[in-house]
């Protein structure tokens, strides 16, 4: 039986690159994406597309609705990896940017898992992988609100492993340092003549989407998957630093 995979943020990069692979491995994806010509682009791609915008409830229960009459209430995986960032200096940051930065990144997840666990449960066997960063392992200054939400994230993602102990699904955390992709560009930045910047070091560490493509298979299709899978040699680099430094050390490095 070809197992049913939901992704979200399909549009481009992770997601779209993602699809690709596991199509051609033998999975049926269901592409999800905030617009309705890039739900048709995921159609013509052979794809099923979903409808799914992650800041709106009513949307995001709309689509879980479609993913279970889809699958016939039978959902073998879900790739939690549609998000975005906010950039800026926490003084700058309103409470309703931080609302829209959590939404996005976390609430439409934990929302959007909750409504298709009862998809999965039943069938005693399923995979839940979470886009995370390695700004879920640090925070620097003007991401704040960024690296918050994927702490959080973080967090939640080892409760829900606990949680679901003994139920067949496993879930894994990717955990990807700078990556080629739209992300940057759609950064929402607080600070327009201020604009939060990679240092010019990070190009020497950048990767292609396909270096998370690697990951998120294993996720997938190993019989027993990680529970995080650090990306590019930054994310590895910053995990280690993390147990050997006191943390003021960490501070000052992460100061720049």
């Amino acid at each position: 039986m070809q197992k049913n995979i939901l992704i979200t943020g399909c549009s481009s990069g992770i997601g779209l690159a993602c699809a690709a692979e596991l199509q051609g491995l033998g999975y049926r994806v269901l592409a999800a994406c905030r617009k309705p010509q890039d739900v048709e682009r995921m159609n013509a791609l052979g794809h099923t597309g979903v409808l799914l915008d992650l800041d709106d409830p009513t949307s995001v229960e709309a689509a879980a609705r479609q993913v279970i009459e889809l699958t016939s209430n039978r959902l073998y995986g879900l790739f939690n990896n549609a998000g975005y960032g906010v950039y800026g200096a926490l003084t700058t940051i309103s409470r309703e940017q931080m609302e829209q930065q959590f939404a996005s990144n976390f609430f439409g997840a934990h929302q959007l898992t909750m409504l298709l666990l009862p998809a999965m449960l039943p069938h005693r066997e399923g995979r839940i992988v979470m886009t995370s960063s390695v700004m879920g392992l640090i925070a620097t200054p003007g991401r704040g609100a960024y690296a918050a939400s994927k702490y959080a994230l973080e967090a939640w993602s080892d409760t829900l492993r606990m949680e679901l102990h003994g139920s067949g699904i496993h879930v894994s955390l990717i955990e990807p340092g700078p990556i080629r992709t739209h992300f940057t560009s759609n950064v929402s930045q607080t600070q327009a003549d201020q604009p939060v910047e990679n240092p010019g070091i990070a190009a020497r560490f950048t990767l292609g989407p396909e270096a998370v493509v690697a990951k998120v298979t294993a996720a997938f299709s190993s019989p027993r998957p990680r529970l995080r899978y650090p990306v590019t040699l930054v994310t590895v680099v910053v995990r280690w630093l993390k147990r050997l430094l006191p943390e003021r050390v960490m501070d000052k490095i992460l100061r720049g």
